[in-house]
């Protein structure tokens, strides 16, 4: 499937989601493409074709067996980092290209509520891959103040 017809291009394309958030949605898609290649089961044409007619072997020396396996390993940790609650989306999305009406159904949503769910998933997803700056926790309450006097110290009373 070529980028311009998922899902996900269509909505950014829109401006409905964060560039950074594309970008993770592809890079899990692509995690996801490689972890389903399979080993090869017949002849080995690599050493036919050279760089001169046009081939090129990929640099990372890995096998295809290789490459899906890490790539089944950095699936399952974006998909962790996102938390059990947002993967499913994200699954249905950017992984099987569903459209967001179809994934609100799998997923047994409230209709319009994917697109939210979705860019939840999208914006964990790239503080994951670091594309996004870690989330940095709310200040709860602004710095203490004492009503006592400048180094006073409020004494206990005696125990019996």
């Amino acid at each position: 499937m070529k980028t311009d017809e998922s899902p996900l291009a269509w909505l950014h394309r829109r401006g409905l989601i964060e560039p950074e958030a594309h970008q993770a949605g592809e890079r899990l898609r692509m995690d996801w493409t490689l972890s389903h290649l399979e080993s090869r089961i017949t002849m080995d044409w690599a050493g036919a074709m050279t760089p001169a007619s046009g081939y090129s072997q990929p640099r990372d020396g890995l096998t295809t067996h290789e490459r899906a396996i890490a790539a089944r390993q950095r699936l399952a940790k974006a998909l962790d980092a996102v938390g059990p609650e947002l993967s499913g989306m994200l699954l249905e999305v950017c992984c099987l290209t569903r459209g967001l009406e179809a994934a609100e159904r799998a997923l047994g949503l409230p209709q319009r509520s994917g697109k939210v769910v979705l860019q939840l998933a999208l914006i964990r997803l790239a503080r994951h891959y670091g594309m996004l700056p870690p989330e940095t926790p709310p200040q709860i309450r602004a710095k203490l103040r004492s009503w006592g006097a400048e180094g006073y110290k409020p004494g206990l009373p005696p125990q019996p």
